[in-house]
C-alpha cells in the first residue's frame, strides 16, 4: 500500500495552543492518519514543506461523548483521531501557520 504525503497528513490543527507552539517553540501540530508512524509523519512533513524535522511526538486522542443541545436524552459521540507534534530545526518554519494569530 503506497501512502502519499496527503494520505498521512490530514490537516493542520490551528488552535491557541498550536499557535503558541509554532511561534515560541518551533513546533507544528497536524492531524494524521490513524495508521501513521513517526517515520512516516517525518517523511511526509519533510517532503511536503521542504523542512528538516528534528522530532515527532504522536498522541492518540480518544473519542468524546457530548449531548445534543436540542434534546437532553440524545448522547452524541465525536470520533477520536491521531495528532502529531512536529519540531523543526531552528530558523525553519511552515508557511501554512504564518500570519495566524
Amino acid at each position: 500500500m503506497s501512502n502519499t504525503v496527503f494520505d498521512i497528513l490530514r490537516r493542520p490543527v490551528v488552535t491557541e495552543k498550536s499557535n503558541y507552539l509554532a511561534g515560541k517553540l518551533n513546533q507544528y501540530v497536524f492531524e494524521v492518519a490513524s495508521y501513521a508512524t513517526r517515520e512516516q509523519v517525518k517523511t511526509a512533513v519533510e517532503t511536503a514543506f521542504d523542512v528538516n524535522v528534528v522530532r515527532v511526538n504522536i498522541i492518540n486522542l480518544p473519542a468524546k461523548a457530548h449531548r445534543n443541545s436540542r434534546t437532553r436524552r440524545l448522547a452524541l459521540r465525536s470520533s477520536g483521531y491521531k495528532k502529531a507534534i512536529v519540531k523543526l530545526k531552528p530558523g525553519e518554519s511552515i508557511p501554512v501557520f504564518e500570519g495566524v494569530d
